[in-house]
């Protein structure tokens, strides 16, 4: 604890610091341990691969697409159009087969991401482990 002593009085016009670093402590302990509790999406960055196994097919890759037309935007898996209520099934359908759960999803710039996050969301429950965004300019 520091302490001055006074002139004539006793007076001391200095402030005393320490109160306050040991309320800073006690912040940064709480801090330190309440920010790892937070969940959130995971983010995989692709890794380099080590063998010599040649490149999936194309046609192995399944595409969820968003296309604006009118108020609610048309979705479709692979160019082939499916109904916003159809959408789980046919997702079901078509990886309760398949060994890899991965999707992506390219919707064009002017689609509210409401429907993005709609489609991430059926997407989930249809089964898929890992959604892919796509760029709009990305060719296909």
């Amino acid at each position: 604890m520091a302490m001055t002593t006074g002139g004539n009085n006793g007076i001391s016009a200095e402030m005393n610091v320490t109160p306050m670093i040991d309320i800073l402590l006690v912040l940064l302990v709480i801090f330190m341990i309440i920010v790892p509790l937070e969940h959130g999406e995971k983010a995989e960055i692709p890794q380099p691969s080590n063998s010599d196994a040649p490149p999936p097919r194309q046609d192995a890759n399944i595409v969820i697409q968003l296309t604006m037309s009118g108020t609610e935007p048309n979705v479709k898996i692979n160019k082939d159009a499916v109904a916003w209520d159809k959408l789980e099934g046919r997702l079901k359908e078509i990886f309760v087969q398949r060994g890899d759960k991965t999707a992506s999803v390219k919707g064009e710039r002017t689609i509210d991401f409401q429907y993005v996050a709609d489609v991430i969301d059926t997407a989930h429950h249809a089964g898929v482990e890992r959604i892919c965004l796509l760029d709009p300019e990305h060719i296909m």
